[in-house]
């Protein structure tokens, strides 16, 4: 198997403890520099487990699918990230899209929409397949 990640039980921390599949959602608007530090942490943790070998996935839930067209932007400080784990988003939220206005810059980024459970994508669906759910 591919470098596995392993992480320290906080608990025990002796006890090392495997993760090999995560989908990081972010809920956080594109308005501050917070939300920003936000979209960072979240990319950073999808480049760590890619890097490992892991299987590791983005989704833009809420107001996160105001940063596709964003980050697709090639002056924002965060377009390198974001164009180097591209190949790791699934999409964005088509309901919260419509919502949050966002839909032109989604699909500017070329990001397809999730619509797999009532509008939204499907938490479900991911835990069923066995990734962790990481929000953000």
């Amino acid at each position: 198997m591919w470098g596995q990640v392993l992480l320290r039980s906080l608990y025990n921390p002796k006890k090392e403890i495997s993760m090999s599949k995560i989908a990081v959602f972010v809920f956080a608007d594109s308005e501050s520099h917070a939300d920003m530090g936000r979209i960072a942490n979240a990319m950073e943790m999808v480049h760590e487990f890619k890097e490992a070998g892991e299987e590791a996935k983005l989704v833009f839930d809420g107001a996160g699918v105001t940063w596709p067209g964003k980050l697709a932007d090639n002056d924002h400080p965060l377009h390198g990230k974001f164009e180097e784990i591209k190949p790791n988003i699934v999409g964005a939220c088509a309901f919260c899209s419509k919502a949050f206005k966002a839909e032109e810059g989604v699909k500017n980024a070329d990001i397809p929409f999730l619509d797999d459970f009532n509008g939204h994508p499907s938490v479900r669906t991911f835990i069923k397949e066995g990734f962790q759910i990481i929000t953000l």
